[in-house]
C-alpha cells in the first residue's frame, strides 16, 4: 500500500537536503526513504515529483543536495527492479546534470548507480550510455575537479569502457582526446590507480595495432611515462595505495598494448642507466614483464642493448668479494642485491623469448671471454684481486641463470665452457669417478685454479636445479640434456676428487674459506642429483657422505667449513626424504645418522661435545626416522653416562648436563612439534626410573655442578611426562611409585603402601635421619615431584592422601619441587561441584593438608584456629622444636598451594592469603584482626624472623608470577581466565587497609613489598583501572624499595608499572593530578646506583610526563633539568641518550602556551 500522505516522508527529504544538519541525521533520512521505496510504500515517480523544487531550484546548494539525494538513493536501490522508462528518464536527467558543475558530485553518483545496474533489474540502454559518454566528454574537465569528484569521474569512464566498449568505441577521436585530458597531470595515488587501469582497459578495448588507438599511443604513453619510476614524496604509510601497487598498475598499463613498445623500451633502457637504485630495479622488472607481453619479434631489435645493460647491471652490482657472501651455504641467489637479482630474472625472461639469440650473445660476449682468460692467471683465491673476485662471482651467477633455464641452454653452456674450465684446472678425461678419487693427490687442491673451480660448481648447480624441476616423460628430457651428461661423465671423476681433497685437507691444515666453500658446495650438489639422473654412482655418493662426516666429526673448532659441512649433510637428508630415494637413504642412515648417534656414547670422540650435540640434533631433525635413531642414541648415552657418574662421581656431570639440555629442548621438542612424542617420552621416563631402581648405590654427589645435573634431569622429566598421553602418564606414575616404595628410606615397618610418611606432622622428628637423605633418595623425590607437576588433570592418582603427606614432609625440609608438586595436585584435582564419582577432590586435599599441621609452623607462639569455607579449620597450633627455616619452608609450600588455588579460582585461597598477611604483620604492635569475608586471624606480638618475613613476601610473587617449571599451560594446569585480575581486585582493598593501619615500619615495608609483587605481576590494564587509588601507594613503594639494593628488581618492576600507567590515556589522568609527587620520585630514581635499567626507565617516564598539561609540569622544569644535566654524564650510553632526549623534551615546554 502506497503512502499517499507525503507528510510522513517529506521530513526525511528535508533532513538530507539541509546541509546544516548533522551527517548522522542526513544519513538516517536517506536510509528511511530508501526503505520506503524498497518496500513499495513509495514510488520513485512520486518522490521525484515531490522533489522537483529541490532538483530545479536556482539555489545551488539546495539543488546540489537534492540531486545528491536522488543519486545516493539510486545507489541504495541497486537490486530494486525498475522499468525501462524509469531508467531511461533517470539516465536522461543525470546526463543533463553532468553540465551542472554545482551539482556534479550527485550527478556522477547517480550516473554510476544507473550504469552498475544489472539487466534483470533494469539497466541503462546502449543509446543512453552513448549519450551519457558524449555529455561526459563535452562537459567534464576532470583535472579541474577535487579529488573526490576526479575519482568518481575516472570510475565512470572506466566503467563505460569496460561494459559499453562497443558503444564508446564509436565515438572515435573524441574519446581519446577526452581520456588524455582526463588523466593528464593526475597526482593523487588513488586516482592514479584508476588512471593506469583506464589506460590498460583502453588497450584491451582497442587491440588492433592499426586501429584508432595507434594515432594516440604516443600521446598516452607520454602521459604515463612521467610517472616512471613511481616515487612517493610522502611516507608510504600516508596512503591506502602503496608504491608497489601503483608501480604494478603502471606496468600493466605499459603492457596493455604493443603500440607502446617503441616508446616504453627506450625509456626503460634509459632509466636502467640511471644512478638511482629504484629506477634500475623497476626498469628491470618492467623489462622482464614487457618482454613476454610484447613478444620476441618486437624485442629482437633491442636485444643487444638490453644484454649490454643487463651485463653492466650484474657486474657492477657485486661490490663485495665471494668470501663475504659464503657465511651461509645458501645459493648465491639468496645473497644477491636487488638489482642483480632482477637483472638475472630479466636475463632468463629474454632467453625464454628469443629462441637462442640472447644465449648466443652471452656465450660469445668478448667481456666474458676476457674474464675467463683473466681467471686463468690466478691459482688461489687469496692471489686474486678484489675486482677479479667480483667478476668471478658475477660471471658465476650469469652462467647459473643461463644454464638452468632449459635442457638446450644447459647443453650449450656446458659445451662452450666446461672443456675450457677443465683445461684451466688441468683435468683430463676419466671414465671412473671412483678410480679418480682413489688417485687424487691431496696436495693438488691447493694448486687448483679457484675461479675455474668456482664456475664449475655453479654449472653443476645449474644442471642439478634443472633436473630437479623435471616433470614429464623421462626419455625426451634425458635426450635434451644428453650432451651435458656426456661431458659431465668425462670430467666428473676429477671434479669429485678435487672437492673431496679440499675438505680432507681442511681437516689437517688451514685453507681459505672460499675454497672450502667450493668443496662443500660441489659435493653437496653432486649428492643432491636425483637418482634418475645422478652422474655419480652409489659408491661415490657414500664416499661424499664419508668425507662430510670426517669433517663434522673431526677435532676442528666450529669454523665456517664445519658449519657449512653440517648444513650440507642436513640438506642431503632433506633431499633424500623429499624425493624418496630409498637406496641412498639407507646409505645416509648408516654413514651419517648411525655414526653420529653412536659417537654420543663414546668417551673419546675428537669432536667437542657441544658441536657433536648440535650436529646430532640438526641431522635428526631432517625427518622422523632419523630423529628416532638420534633419540635412541641419546637415551643410551644419557643412561650410560648417568651410571658412569654414579660410579666415578662428578667427572661425568659436565657431559650429562649438555646432553640433557639438548635432549629436552631439541629432541623432545622436535617430537612435540612434529608428532610421536608419546612413545619417545614414555620410553625415556621408564628407562630413567628403571636405572635408579636397579642402582641401589646410585650416587653422583649433591654439590656444585651436580645440583645443575639434577635440575636438568628434572626439566627433562617434566617435559617428557607433559608430552605423554593419560595412559602413558599412568604407567610412569606407577613405575615411580614402585621405585619409591622399594627405597630403603621409605620402607615402612607397618605398611609399605603408606611410604612411611607420618599421618600427622606431630610424628615428624627433626633428627639426623630426617636430615640425611642419600643422593638416590634426593633424586627419587625430585624426579617424582617433576612427574606429578607434569601430569594431566585427567590422569588418576592413587593414594592421594599418602602423596599429600609425602610432599608435605619434604616441603618442611626445604624441597621446593615437592611444594610445586603439592600445588599442582591442588590445582588439578576436581572440585566437589564437578560431581565426579570416586574422585579425590581438592576440598578433601585441603582438609588433609591443614590436618597435617603444615600451617601451624607459620603461626605465632599463640594458638589460633582459622575457619575455612567448607566448615573445617586450619590448625595453627605450634609444634615443638620448630625453627625459622622450617617456618620459611612451610610458607614456600603454602605459596605454591595458593598458586594452584588462585589459578583455578578456588575460594580457599582467601584463607592462605590471610595467613601470609598475618606473617607480614607479626611485627606490628597493633592487635586488630584482619577481617574480610568473615575470615579473621589474631595477630601475635612476637617478632618474626627476617627469613620468615622474606619468605612471606616472596610468596605473593609466587602466587601470580608465570612459572616455567610448573602450573603453566605447558604442564596442563587448570587456569581460570583473568585469574590475576580477580585476585588483584580482591586483595587490594585489604592490602591498602593494612598498610594504612600498620604502625610498625618493618611490617609496613613488608606490606609494600607484597604490594609490589602483586602489582607488578598483574596485567597493566587491570592496574590502570585502579590507578587513582593506587598511585600514592605505588610511589611510596618505589621510594621505600629504592633504598635497599636487595629490592632493585622489584623497584624496576614497579617502575615499569608506572610507565604503563603513563602511557595509558586513562592512567595518565591519575599521574596528572599528582604530577609533582611523581616527578620527585622519578627524579630520585634518575641517579639510582644499583641498576642501569632503573635509571633509563625513570628518564623515559620523565619524557612521557613532558606531554602533561603545561600548568602541571612547568613548576618542576628546573628540578628535572638539573638532574638531567648530571644524567648526560652517566657511564651507560643508553642512559645518556635517554637523558639528552628527555632534556630536549623538558626544555621545550617553555615554548608551550599556558592555556
Amino acid at each position: 500500500m502506497f503512502l499517499n500522505n507525503s507528510n510522513s516522508w517529506i521530513p526525511h527529504i528535508e533532513a538530507f537536503v539541509d546541509s546544516s544538519r548533522p551527517a548522522n541525521e542526513q544519513n538516517a533520512g536517506l536510509e528511511a526513504i530508501a526503505s520506503l521505496v524498497k518496500r513499495d510504500l513509495l514510488t520513485l515517480e512520486a518522490l521525484v515529483i515531490e522533489m522537483e523544487l529541490y532538483l530545479t531550484t536556482t539555489d545551488h546548494v539546495l539543488r546540489a543536495r537534492g540531486i545528491l539525494l536522488l543519486g545516493e538513493l539510486l545507489a541504495c536501490l541497486a537490486t530494486k527492479v525498475l522499468d525501462s522508462e524509469t531508467v531511461h528518464s533517470l539516465t536522461e536527467f543525470f546526463t543533463e546534470k553532468l553540465a551542472d558543475w554545482h551539482a556534479l558530485h550527485g550527478a556522477l553518483i547517480g550516473c554510476l548507480a544507473l550504469l552498475r545496474r544489472k539487466n534483470k533489474v533494469g539497466a541503462v540502454t546502449n543509446n543512453d550510455a552513448k549519450a551519457l559518454t558524449q555529455s561526459y566528454l563535452l562537459n567534464i574537465h576532470v583535472q579541474s575537479l577535487g579529488k573526490r569528484d576526479r575519482k568518481l569521474s575516472l570510475e565512470l569512464l572506466d566503467f563505460l569502457l569496460k561494459h559499453y566498449s562497443d558503444i564508446v568505441a564509436s565515438l572515435g577521436h573524441d574519446l581519446f582526446y577526452g581520456i588524455c585530458q582526463a588523466i593528464d597531470g593526475e597526482m593523487d595515488p588513488d586516482c592514479l590507480m584508476l588512471t593506469f587501469h583506464l589506460v590498460a582497459v583502453l588497450g584491451q578495448v582497442f587491440p588492433d595495432p592499426f586501429g584508432p588507438l595507434a594515432g594516440f599511443a604516443e600521446d598516452l604513453f607520454d602521459i604515463l611515462s612521467r610517472y616512471f619510476p613511481v616515487h612517493f614524496t610522502h611516507q608510504n604509510d600516508d596512503f591506502d595505495v602503496k608504491r608497489d601497487d601503483l608501480s604494478k598498475a603502471l606496468m600493466l598499463a605499459f603492457a596493455s598494448t604493443s603500440l607502446f613498445e617503441p616508446f616504453a623500451i627506450p625509456l626503460l633502457l634509459e632509466k636502467l642507466s640511471s644512478s638511482l637504485t629504484l629506477a634500475k630495479v623497476d626498469s628491470l622488472k618492467y623489462l622482464s614483464y614487457l618482454s613476454v607481453k610484447y613478444g620476441a619479434d618486437r624485442m629482437a631489435k633491442h636485444a643487444s642493448t638490453i644484454w649490454s645493460l643487463l651485463k653492466e647491471a650484474i657486474f657492477t652490482s657485486y661490490q663485495e668479494p665471494i668470501i663475504s657472501r659464503i657465511s651461509d651455504l645458501a645459493d648465491c641467489k639468496g645473497q644477491e642485491n636487488e638489482i642483480a637479482r632482477e637483472a638475472l630474472l630479466c636475463l632468463q625472461k629474454f632467453m625464454l623469448q628469443d629462441d637462442g639469440l640472447f644465449l648466443d650473445m652471452v656465450l660469445e660476449d668478448q667481456d666474458i671471454e676476457q674474464d675467463l682468460r683473466s681467471i686463468a692467471g690466478f691459482k688461489s683465491y687469496n692471489d686474486m684481486t678484489l675486482e677479479s673476485k667480483q667478476k668471478v662471482h658475477a660471471l658465476g651467477c650469469i652462467l647459473l641463470a643461463s644454464a638452468k633455464f632449459s635442457g638446450a641452454c644447459c647443453n650449450r653452456v656446458f659445451q662452450k665452457l666446461l672443456p675450457r674450465l677443465m683445461d684451466i684446472l688441468g683435468f683430463f678425461e676419466e671414465n671412473s669417478a671412483r678410480d679418480c678419487i682413489s688417485r687424487i693427490d691431496r696436495a693438488q687442491c691447493v694448486k687448483l685454479n679457484f675461479g675455474a673451480l668456482y664456475l664449475c660448481v655453479e654449472l653443476l648447480v645449474a644442471c642439478r636445479d634443472l633436473l630437479l624441476c623435471f616433470e614429464g616423460e623421462f626419455d625426451s628430457f634425458a635426450l635434451s640434456i644428453e650432451d651435458t651428461c656426456f661431458l659431465l661423465g668425462k670430467f666428473l671423476g676429477q671434479l669429485t676428487g678435487a672437492f673431496c681433497s679440499i675438505l680432507i685437507t681442511a681437516t689437517e691444515q688451514e685453507i681459505c674459506d672460499a675454497e672450502t666453500y667450493c668443496g662443500v658446495k660441489g659435493l653437496l650438489t653432486l649428492a643432491t642429483f636425483r637418482s634418475l639422473f645422478s652422474p655419480i654412482p652409489k659408491s661415490v655418493f657414500e664416499t661424499v657422505l664419508n668425507v662430510f662426516m670426517s669433517v663434522v666429526t673431526s677435532s676442528l673448532e666450529r669454523t665456517l667449513v664445519w658449519k657449512n659441512t653440517l648444513k650440507a649433510i642436513i640438506q642431503i637428508g632433506v633431499f633424500l626424504e623429499k624425493f624418496s630415494d630409498f637406496e641412498r637413504e639407507a646409505s645416509y642412515m648408516t654413514i651419517v645418522v648411525e655414526k653420529i648417534a653412536s659417537l654420543i656414547c663414546q668417551n673419546d670422540s675428537p669432536t667437542p661435545l657441544l658441536m657433536l650435540l648440535e650436529a646430532v640434533s640438526d641431522i635428526g631433525s631432517t625427518c622422523q626416522k632419523y630423529m628416532l635413531r638420534v633419540n635412541q642414541g641419546m637415551q643410551v648415552a644419557i643412561t650410560t653416562k648417568l651410571l658412569e657418574a654414579s660410579v666415578e662421581g662428578n667427572s661425568k656431570v659436565d657431559v650429562l648436563v649438555p646432553l640433557l639440555e639438548c635432549y629436552a629442548h631439541k629432541v623432545l621438542q622436535w617430537f612435540l612439534n612434529f608428532g610421536g612424542v608419546d612413545d619417545v617420552a614414555l620410553d625415556f621416563s621408564i628407562k630413567i626410573w628403571s636405572l635408579i631402581e636397579s642402582s641401589t648405590l646410585f650416587d653422583v654427589g649433591l654439590k656444585g655442578k651436580v645440583d645443575e645435573l639434577l635440575n636438568k634431569m628434572m626439566i627433562t622429566m617434566r617435559l617428557a611426562v607433559a608430552g605423554c598421553s593419560v595412559g602413558s602418564q599412568v604407567l610412569i606414575v606407577q613405575k615411580a611409585i614402585c621405585v619409591i616404595s622399594s627405597s630403603p628410606f621409605f620402607s615402612s615397618k607397618k605398611d609399605s603402601v603408606e611410604l612411611s610418611v607420618p599421618s600427622k606432622l606431630e610424628e615428624l622428628q627433626l633428627n639426623q635421619e630426617f636430615q640425611s637423605y642419600s643422593c638416590r633418595d634426593e633424586w627419587i623425590i625430585s624426579l617424582f615431584a617433576s612427574v606429578v607437576v607434569a601430569l594431566r588433570p585427567q590422569t588418576p592418582l592413587q593414594n592421594v592422601a599418602v602423596l599429600l603427606r609425602f610432599f608435605t614432609c619434604n616441603i618442611l625440609r626445604g624441597h621446593v619441587p615437592s611444594a610445586q608438586a603439592l600445588g599442582s595436585i591442588v590445582n588439578k584435582l576436581p572440585s566437589n561441584n564437578m560431581e565426579k564419582l570416586n574422585s579425590f577432590t581438592v576440598e578433601e586435599a585441603l582438609t588433609i593438608i591443614s590436618g597435617l599441621g603444615l600451617f601451624g609452623n607459620i603461626a605465632s607462639s599463640n594458638c589460633h584456629t582459622m575457619d575455612t569455607n567448607d566448615g573445617g579449620s586450619f590448625n595453627l597450633c605450634p609444634c615443638e622444636d620448630k625453627c625459622d627455616s622450617i617456618q620459611s619452608n612451610a610458607i614456600v609450600g603454602l605459596a605454591w598451594v595458593g598458586k594452584g588455588l588462585v589459578m583455578r579460582g578456588h575460594g580457599n585461597l582467601n584463607d592462605i592469603v590471610m595467613i601470609l598477611l598475618r606473617c607480614l604483620l607479626s611485627t606490628d604492635e597493633t592487635q586488630k584482626p584482619i577481617s574480610q569475608n568473615h575470615l579473621s586471624v589474631g595477630l601475635g606480638g612476637e617478632n618474626a624472623h627476617p627469613l620468615v618475613l622474606r619468605a612471606a613476601v616472596d610468596a605473593f610473587r609466587i602466587l601470580l608470577h608465570d612459572s616455567d617449571v610448573c602450573l603453566s599451560k605447558r604442564f596442563h594446569a587448570t587456569i581460570r581466565p583473568v585469574y590475576k585480575q580477580h585476585f588483584f581486585s580482591s586483595i587490594m582493598p585489604i592490602l591498602l587497609s593494612l598498610i594504612k593501619e600498620s604502625n610498625s615500619s618493618t611490617s609496613r615495608s613488608m606490606l609494600y613489598r607484597a604490594f609490589g609483587h602483586i602489582t607488578s605481576e598483574t596485567p597493566i590494564a587491570a592496574v590502570v583501572v585502579e590507578a587513582k587509588q593506587l598511585i600514592f601507594l605505588l610511589l611510596d613503594s618505589m621510594s621505600m624499595l629504592s633504598v635497599n639494593v636487595m629490592d632493585k628488581d622489584l623497584a624496576y618492576s614497579l617502575l615499569l608499572v608506572l610507565s604503563g600507567i603513563l602511557l595509558d590515556e586513562n592512567g595518565r589522568e591519575a599521574v596528572t593530578e599528582n604530577a609533582h609527587i611523581v616527578t620527585n620520585v622519578l627524579v630520585r630514581l634518575v641517579s639510582y646506583p644499583h641498576m642501569m635499567l632503573v635509571r633509563e626507565t625513570a628518564i623515559q617516564c620523565l619524557v612521557a610526563m613532558a606531554v602533561l598539561p603545561y600548568t602541571r609540569i612547568y613548576p618542576m622544569q628546573k628540578q628535572v633539568l638539573d638532574v638531567l644535566s648530571k644524567a648526560v654524564g652517566d657511564p651507560k650510553r643508553s642512559v645518556r641518550q635517554e637523558a639528552v632526549r628527555c632534556r630536549q623534551a623538558w626544555a621545550s615546554i617553555s615554548s608551550r602556551s599556558l592555556c
